[in-house]
């Protein structure tokens, strides 16, 4: 039983993706705003594919704060770029959002999408 144990948290320790610790948990801002913390990291990640007109078969531009706004509650965005399934994830053909950010857009979302 030991050995399993121990052969499962080896196991989990090696088989995380993520470089550091605070990639993992990250310094969450204060006040999180679209234009101060969301733009960003959509800017960075996904304006690529969505842009205007979208490119590689992206079905919606995320420009501007209403479009990001409408892929979280109606185009499961927080989905896609939490997925660990690469036919899935977002952004595609990339790796996948450290958890940081991926936390700050779900906050972001929870706090009811201040601008």
């Amino acid at each position: 039983m030991r050995n399993i144990f121990l052969g499962l948290s080896a196991m989990l320790l090696w088989s995380c993706t993520n470089d550091s610790e605070s990639d993992l948990i990250g310094d969450t801002p204060e006040d999180i705003t679209y234009n101060e913390t969301i733009k960003p990291i959509i800017t960075e990640n996904c304006i690529e594919c969505h842009s205007q007109p979208p490119q590689n078969a992206a079905p919606m531009p995320l420009l501007t704060y209403d479009q990001v706004k409408d892929a979280v509650l109606h185009r499961g965005l927080i989905d896609r770029i939490s997925s660990f399934d690469p036919a899935f994830l977002m952004p595609y053909g990339r790796s996948r959002l450290p958890q940081s950010q991926i936390n700050l857009i779900t906050e972001w979302r929870n706090a009811n999408f201040p601008e």
